[in-house]
């Protein structure tokens, strides 16, 4: 068997402590250096993209005003129901309102929906 060529790392590796690469620990900026970082921020028009810290509000929030046919309940239309393919179609609005409107009056989804439509057509076809 062949002996491997000796590079020289061999003093290098008995010193290597991994413990020295690792990160070492931010300092927290003074508070003194924050603040003429935002002033000198304000002063050159940069706007932060932190959220704004939410001031608290001495009134008492008052109840809005319903939105129009807001005592309407939306049904809900997703279900888990192992369909799983898309099917995108364009047509007039008048034509969508009416597929929402079945499908809301039987309780179906809108894939059951256009499943019975086409079971439908199939068997007037016949």
């Amino acid at each position: 068997m062949k002996e491997r060529a000796d590079l020289g790392f061999d003093d290098e590796l008995e010193g290597f402590d991994p413990a020295d690469w690792a990160p070492k620990p931010k300092a927290k900026p003074k508070p003194e250096a924050q603040a003429a970082s935002r002033e000198l921020a304000e002063a050159t028009g940069f706007r932060s993209r932190e959220p704004a810290r939410a001031k608290p509000d001495p009134k008492p929030a008052k109840p809005k005003k319903p939105a129009k046919g807001a005592g309407e309940t939306k049904p809900v239309r997703r279900r888990r129901t192992g369909r799983n393919a898309q099917f995108n179609i364009k047509t007039k609005p008048e034509t969508i309102e009416a597929f929402y409107a079945i499908a809301d009056a039987r309780g179906w989804g809108l894939g059951e929906t256009l499943e019975h439509a086409v079971s439908l057509m199939q068997k007037e076809r016949r």
